[in-house]
């Protein structure tokens, strides 16, 4: 996915749709909330993992599904996500794994 923007409904929080933009990227498993869940948006009544959203700069912390290339994995995140956000987008590869789940 290279970054068209997700229509706004209005009733989704930017950081949502990022998560969407995100998990819908080729070779991208799951979101990840780092070590000790700390990646993450908090919205009233719901929690966004793996995504932080500041006024400069992003971050999206993911998992990405084997044997996808991690490297372009990432960049295509970041691609998708600088579209929505129009600030710098780290992205940081937790975990790796397996078409069963398993980690590498």
């Amino acid at each position: 996915m290279t970054g068209s923007p997700l229509p706004d409904t209005g009733t989704e929080d930017l950081s949502e749709r990022v998560a969407a933009a995100v998990l819908a990227t080729p070779g991208v498993a799951a979101l990840h909330g780092g070590q000790f869940g700390e990646i993450a948006t908090y919205l009233p009544g719901r929690r966004v993992t793996g995504v932080t959203i500041g006024p400069s700069s992003c971050a999206v912390h993911l998992a990405v599904r084997y044997p996808a290339n991690v490297v372009d994995t990432a960049e295509n995140v970041r691609a998708a996500v600088e579209s929505l956000v129009n600030v710098p987008v780290d992205v940081t590869i937790e975990d790796l794994l397996t078409e069963t789940g398993h980690t590498q």
